[in-house]
């Protein structure tokens, strides 16, 4: 699949999820899609601090994702701690 429709489908998805954090005041940016297929997003505003946000990038960002484009490996965010 060609890097640009890599992207273009992981936008589509984060727009598809976007309007749940909007609702609390967060927001999710696409940083990189590494070359193994890593998507990694930065979560931004209430989501930032949130002590939902390790839940909000597995339920609802990653799977968002992952299921618009299963070829995806992973999906990390850059600012929130990995949970364990």
């Amino acid at each position: 699949m060609e890097s640009a429709t890599i992207h273009e489908k992981v936008n589509l998805a984060l727009d598809a999820i976007r309007p749940f954090l909007h609702r609390d005041h967060g927001d999710v940016e696409l940083v990189e899609i590494t070359d193994d297929l890593v998507v990694k997003v930065k979560l931004q505003g209430n989501c930032v601090d949130c002590s939902m946000s390790a839940m909000t990038m597995k339920m609802g960002i990653e799977k968002s994702i992952l299921r618009a484009i299963p070829e995806i490996k992973k999906v990390e965010a850059i600012n929130i701690p990995n949970p364990s």
